[in-house]
């Protein structure tokens, strides 16, 4: 299979100096790139800024702000058999960019925002057979929001985690997660590495492309 992995945090800038972001490493998505291509499958993924080597074998495709990774995935998706949503993309950013520093004196306290392109929703019409993964990193009500996303995004399959605690989520290497199917059945798996979750993850993408 090709399959079109998304990964890391998005930054959307206000000025040279400062932007908007979050804190996801990207260490999920890029297990789940490494343990793709140990499988054999053909793998791309688009990365927003991170500290982590690219996993060998992988087409890498580096980007900034959930703009130039709505570009990237737009144009890779025609060419994947699975799109794996892994990436934490900013939801809003600035409404004007300063070329220049912005100076405290010259600031009012305030910042106007604009939504950030949805990106699963820009590829619903390219669907077809393909399958489609996101994740939802909540910090509460975690599993009904999964399900909602699952819904609204007309998703194959969502990644529930609880992004709350110490030992899951951004910056750690271990996870706590459920997977739900489009069916509505759902799997709750226990502290594991990312690189074990990874593994669980691609064992039921296979079985679906299987199906």
């Amino acid at each position: 299979m090709h399959i079109l992995v998304t990964a890391g945090p998005t930054r959307e800038a206000l000025d040279p100096v400062r932007f908007l972001s979050n804190r996801s490493s990207g260490k999920m998505g890029f297990a789940i790139a490494a343990a793709a291509v140990g499988r054999g499958h053909t793998v791309t993924l688009v990365s927003g800024p991170v500290a982590l080597t690219p996993p060998d074998g992988v087409s890498y495709v580096p980007v900034e702000s959930a703009q130039d990774m709505f570009v990237a995935v737009k144009a890779q998706v025609p060419d994947c058999d699975v799109l794996i949503m892994a990436a934490a993309v900013a939801d809003w950013r600035p409404t004007q960019v300063s070329e220049q520093k912005l100076k405290k004196s010259s600031m009012d306290g305030m910042l106007s925002l604009e939504r950030t392109p949805d990106i699963l929703a820009s590829v619903q019409a390219l669907k077809g057979s393909r399958v489609y993964v996101g994740f939802a990193a909540e910090t509460q009500s975690v599993e009904a929001e999964a399900r909602r996303k699952l819904n609204d995004k007309g998703l194959d399959l969502i990644v529930a985690n609880d992004v709350s605690r110490d030992d899951a989520g951004f910056g750690v290497d271990t996870n706590v997660a459920t997977l739900i199917a489009r069916n509505g059945e759902a799997e709750s798996l226990p502290l594991m590495s990312k690189a074990d979750l990874a593994e669980a993850i691609l064992d039921r993408i296979e079985a679906l492309r299987r199906s």
